[in-house]
């Protein structure tokens, strides 16, 4: 099971703040990996900040609405903060 479904609210959920938060990880780990290699890759490293950015906000507002489910996220996702 990954960390997509332990997030979601129903079977078909795909646009709750959490399911964004943990698909924006998942690019995100994928495009470091992927700048990591490619050094000289700057439109993706580009991509790789703006996903970053948006995730950022999405925490945020999770954490400003629901601080419960902020901490889930977290958790299921290995983040710090």
């Amino acid at each position: 099971m990954n960390a997509q479904d332990q997030l979601k609210k129903h079977s078909k959920d795909t646009g709750s703040s959490q399911v964004q938060i943990g698909l924006l990880t998942a690019d995100i780990d994928r495009l470091t990996a992927h700048v990591s290699v490619n050094k000289k890759d700057f439109s993706s490293r580009r991509g790789l900040l703006k996903k970053v950015a948006i995730r950022k906000r999405f925490l945020k507002y999770l954490k400003r609405t629901d601080e419960s489910e902020y901490k889930k996220v977290l958790t299921v996702l290995g983040l710090k903060k």
